[in-house]
């Protein structure tokens, strides 16, 4: 077959060959959805001169200055979540972004407010992972006064400005967990919990979810007060060695938090119990092997493309938006995987 021609260009775009030089030679001349056809005809009929069409293209965008502020680098979930979110920033249509990922592995209240206003400085609009605390507070809304607009993921935040949000309906998170266990639970007895920090209110609303289904559908079982895991794996294994020790009547365990892989750890080195189930958060490697191993009943997971997605969206809407110009809440359903689903 031929290589494509400029006129087999203007004919997919559908537009004039005129058109199409403008784009190569002069893109500011052409508006900015005809300059987005001529790219995608190109990239579907195999231009020979794609490249530089999306260097012209790229030449007339606008830069964003994105920041994305999660917590620790060390546990496979954010690490995913960063590499998703940098991916559909390289791709993202019709918008040149400059991504800035970072981690913090110390998630003391003090830390995370310095580590806000550090990155309010370098980006344009913000999003981040946080523990709701009045130090956090704080900063957001020094970031905000400077005009930097911020948008909180996983977790809602509040402070005195408008704190956008995307992530999960979290209440809905817990109440699917708490159905979860009374469906595959033959014999109601206790179910411990795990969350990462009462801080987090992502956790704190799923708990809530938890012991609301419940109190509405079955007062059989007993949840116990949520262990904090301080987002560590040992910290989890610890609690759980000794729940599996000290409580003969656990039927199950609800891992809301982070710490997932102490957990793992802790069921497979004790004696299994009969009919015991346990419901964990977030598909990665060792959840899913988990899965496939019957340590884990059942995973509830954030769709990472969709996340990533939605979150360089909300930010992008929130840049253009302003401080001001009110928060804006996105929500998403979430995936569950089962030992037959992986």
């Amino acid at each position: 077959m031929k290589r494509p021609t400029i006129p087999d260009l203007a004919k997919a775009a559908g537009v004039s060959v005129s058109t199409v030089n403008r784009v190569l030679n002069q893109p500011a001349s052409v508006r900015s959805p005809t300059r987005e056809r001529v790219l995608a005809a190109a990239e579907q009929i195999g231009f020979y001169g794609l490249g530089t069409i999306e260097n012209a293209v790229k030449s007339t965008q606008t830069t964003h200055r994105l920041g994305v502020l999660l917590q620790k680098g060390s546990r496979a979930f954010y690490r995913n979540l960063g590499d998703a979110i940098a991916a559909v920033a390289e791709s993202f249509n019709g918008h040149k972004i400059e991504l800035t990922v970072e981690y913090l592995e110390d998630l003391a209240p003090e830390k995370v407010a310095k580590h806000i206003i550090s990155m309010g400085e370098r980006c344009e609009v913000l999003a981040i992972v946080a523990p709701q605390h009045p130090l956090v507070a704080d900063s957001i809304d020094a970031v905000l006064d400077a005009g930097v607009p911020i948008v909180s993921l996983i977790g809602p935040l509040t402070a005195k400005g408008n704190i956008s949000f995307v992530g999960l309906d979290n209440w809905k998170v817990g109440r699917t967990a708490a159905w979860a266990f009374d469906k595959m639970v033959r014999e109601p007895g206790e179910i411990g919990v795990l969350v990462g920090s009462h801080r987090l209110r992502n956790q704190e609303m799923n708990e809530s979810g938890f012991r609301s289904y419940f109190r509405e559908h079955n007062a059989n079982f007993s949840v116990l007060e949520p262990l904090p895991t301080y987002e560590s794996a040992a910290v989890a294994r610890e609690h759980v060695e000794k729940l599996l020790t000290d409580r003969p009547e656990l039927c199950g365990l609800y891992i809301s938090g982070g710490g997932v892989t102490g957990v793992i750890a802790a069921l497979r080195a004790m004696p299994k119990r009969g009919d015991f189930v346990a419901v964990g958060y977030e598909l990665f490697e060792d959840t899913r092997a988990a899965l496939i191993d019957g340590t884990l009943s059942m995973i509830i997971s954030h769709p990472m493309e969709r996340f990533a997605r939605e979150t360089i969206a909300t930010l992008l809407k929130a840049k253009s938006g302003g401080p001001d110009a009110g928060a804006h809440r996105v929500t998403f359903g979430f995936d569950i995987y089962t030992p037959e689903s992986v």
